[in-house]
């Protein structure tokens, strides 16, 4: 018994870590196609084209077993909300992401992506009244110092635009933490599945919408094969297949396990970053990224700790640190969520 559960944990660790992997090899992927001259907007575009067919089955099978079961269906406030939550979660995320990748590493892309639990945190303290104790407030200092670490480090080996692409990932993390900490409120009413794929059906149209006004159509079918290839890429492995094995591994170790195996993905994409893409890399990146990656494993514990001592009835155990199950996702509220980077 003992054996099967600790194999369980072996399993839902590596399942959360091949996720992390994927779901950081998703800004690998976008600078390879920018090397074929696509823009952010037309190579989001196909992204979301190659995945929504999947998220828009799972929203068609979460409406139909939600009407068997007898729930009330949504009202039109609730919709409009989900529609808004998908807006800023997934596409204005999304699109700050992708568009913040033309100016900077893919490195510093996902540390200053990664940071996204503190903002929620924060956007929950000033919202919310929600307090902050001394290891949340040190938690915060540390990843804080090593973002400005990160960015003295990328100045140094001669990064164009940087604040203007730093500003659009930071963007991009602060309007994915207002999705969760607003998603939260909407998780026991509509669930988790059903929440994040209807709202990705909203970005989807909200992706496509966009396009169409700024693009012609015919944009999408003259791309060089290697732009589609990759935006296959992202779409199913940086997308989709990490979607689901994190998923399967929440369900085996939890939430704040599954946040903590999440810090392998920066990691991963500062070594692919070098590999892959030939990307510079220097001592203060090095030392920043440390800085971070203690700093979110140490905002997700004290949380965690928090949650533990005074934890709320209508929220479930592991509601906290959900922001931390990261990027990309790309946390979501819930035990078993169904979550994927911006």
């Amino acid at each position: 018994m003992r054996s099967s559960a600790r194999g369980s944990v072996v399993a839902g660790v590596g399942l959360c870590a091949a996720s992390a992997v994927l779901f950081s090899a998703k800004a690998i992927f976008v600078k390879l196609a920018y090397r074929y001259g696509v823009d952010a907007i037309t190579l989001l575009t196909l992204r979301m084209l190659l995945s929504l067919p999947v998220f828009v089955g799972i929203a068609i099978f979460e409406e139909r077993r939600r009407a068997a079961a007898g729930d009330a269906p949504l009202s039109l406030r609730e919709w409009g909300a989900v529609a808004a939550l998908g807006v800023c979660g997934y596409y204005l995320a999304s699109y700050f992401d992708f568009a913040g990748l033309v100016y900077i590493t893919a490195s510093l892309e996902r540390l200053l992506l990664f940071v996204y639990p503190t903002f929620a945190v924060l956007l929950s303290m000033f919202l919310f009244g929600d307090r902050l104790g001394r290891r949340e407030v040190g938690a915060l200092c540390l990843s804080y110092a090593g973002i400005a670490l990160a960015f003295v480090g990328e100045g140094e080996i001669g990064g164009s635009n940087l604040w203007a692409g730093g500003a659009l990932i930071l963007l991009a993390a602060l309007t994915y933490a207002t999705y969760l900490v607003f998603a939260d409120a909407m998780i026991a009413r509509v669930g988790t599945n059903r929440l994040i794929a209807l709202a990705l059906t909203f970005a989807g149209l909200a992706v496509a919408t966009q396009f169409v006004i700024t693009r012609p159509v015919r944009v999408l079918l003259v791309q060089p094969w290697q732009v589609y290839a990759y935006s296959l890429a992202i779409a199913l492995l940086s997308t989709v297949a990490p979607t689901f094995l994190l998923g399967q591994g929440i369900q085996r170790i939890g939430a704040s396990r599954a946040a903590i195996t999440g810090t392998i993905g920066p990691v991963a994409t500062i070594v692919l970053g070098v590999v892959v893409l030939g990307e510079p890399i220097g001592p203060f990146q090095v030392i920043g990224a440390v800085l971070v990656l203690g700093g979110v494993v140490a905002l997700t514990l004290a949380r965690r700790a928090q949650r533990g001592a005074d934890r709320a009835p209508d929220r479930a155990p592991d509601a906290a640190p959900v922001a931390a199950v990261a990027p990309e996702a790309y946390g979501s509220p819930d035990d078993a969520p169904l979550r994927r980077d911006p």
